[in-house]
């Protein structure tokens, strides 16, 4: 019953640091990030790791929702459509996290 309502609760931390990351703030990231882009792609490498987060809180968010659902109308697809959802999220959100790490910091490492 509180799986759910974790889930949600994370998508929204997730998409509030999705917000804040798309407006250029990339603070969250780890000092190596940070450190290895130039102050000119400070803003669109936010911009592109702020739409990962996003996605994967939306996920989240949707996952707790259909999950809720599940439980109060006993019908498991809406829980299996909710774990489809954050598979895809998750799988999206983090290329495009990646993409964006080895796009402006020239690697991962």
């Amino acid at each position: 019953m509180a799986g759910f309502i974790v889930s949600f609760i994370i998508g929204i931390i997730l998409i509030v640091l999705g917000v804040v990351q798309y407006r250029g703030n990339i603070s969250s990231l780890h000092s190596y990030h940070r450190n290895r882009v130039s102050k000119e792609d400070v803003k669109p490498m936010g911009k592109l790791v702020g739409i990962g987060t996003l996605i994967i809180g939306i996920g989240l968010c949707l996952s707790g929702i259909f999950n809720a659902v599940a439980i109060i109308v006993e019908i498991q697809t809406f829980s299996v459509v909710g774990m489809i959802l954050l598979g895809v999220s998750l799988t999206v959100g983090i290329i495009i996290n990646f993409y964006a790490i080895i796009k402006y910091n020239k690697g991962l490492f």
